[in-house]
């Protein structure tokens, strides 16, 4: 039951902050400029994708963003990328480390009397630290953009990154509910999540936009939750749209989280009193 992973949570608040931000330093002990790596990785990936379209190839695709009136402007191909990326790290990180937590993480397991599940949610943190740094980082690219393309710097459409990264958040750690304690069975299953995240990529809509296909490869692309989160980030920033203006996209989405969710606290239940001895 969910209440037990509550209970679990209880009185753990205050260790949970600390520990999220150790596992942050942790992750980055022994390099010089420390948790700044965190930033330097997407930075050098984001620069990679920069020169392979816009210099490499020379030619930029654009994208017509609509500002919900009669007035429209196109914005570039490494905009509309570097938008949709953002979230891609955050997820791509949730997914592979996420899984990876228990067995990285076992001597809270197998040592020390530690709520399982509070292991996944301070982890999940620690990622969540450099997303929204990261995201400033987005958002002041944006307004300088908004600025200089002689819009106003802010927007209202702007407070749906406040619906978007909660969101993100808890259906990542509620997948992490069901992948960690599996993969801390069977190291094969996390090799199988590393091996399959390059398909992930290109099969969602980060680098390409998602709306822009018809019939029923239109429908399966909204099956991929990935998806929601790219459009979400773009609808926020770039295309100045409403999450309830796509009203299925928001409805696959939210009945996937409930799956994810509901499959998340069977599977943690089922298997976190075995994790122990297999780890």
């Amino acid at each position: 039951m969910f209440t037990s992973i509550l209970n679990e949570h209880k009185g753990f608040g205050k260790q949970i902050m600390l520990l999220s931000k150790n596992e942050l330093i942790k992750t980055y002990k022994g390099a010089v400029i420390g948790p700044l790596w965190a930033v330097v990785k997407p930075a050098f990936t984001v620069f990679v994708y920069w020169f392979a379209f816009s210099v490499g190839i020379k030619k930029l695709r654009d994208v017509g963003v609509n500002l919900g009136g009669p007035e429209s402007f196109s914005i570039d191909f490494f905009t509309f990328m570097f938008i949709g990326i953002i979230p891609w790290f955050f997820i791509q990180d949730s997914i592979v480390q996420g899984s990876k937590t228990l067995r990285t993480n076992r001597q809270f397991i197998t040592k020390v009397k530690f709520p399982v599940s509070t292991i996944l949610t301070y982890t999940g943190l620690s990622r969540l630290y450099v997303h929204l740094f990261l995201a400033i980082i987005m958002y002041g690219y944006v307004v300088f953009h908004r600025v200089a393309g002689g819009l106003p710097p802010v927007s209202v459409y702007d407070l749906q990154f406040f619906l978007y990264c909660p969101l993100m958040f808890m259906f990542f750690l509620a997948l992490s509910w069901s992948t960690a304690p599996m993969a801390a069975f069977s190291k094969d299953f996390e090799s199988l999540i590393v091996s399959v995240m390059s398909g992930i990529f290109w099969l969602s809509g980060i680098m390409y936009d998602s709306y822009s296909f018809k019939g029923f490869l239109k429908y399966a692309m909204l099956v991929n939750p990935i998806n929601f989160f790219a459009n979400g980030y773009r609808n926020c920033f770039i295309y100045n749209r409403w999450f309830f203006e796509y009203k299925t996209e928001f409805v696959i989405f939210m009945v996937e989280f409930v799956v994810v969710f509901l499959l998340g606290i069977y599977n943690y239940n089922r298997l976190r009193k075995k994790l122990p001895d297999v780890l």
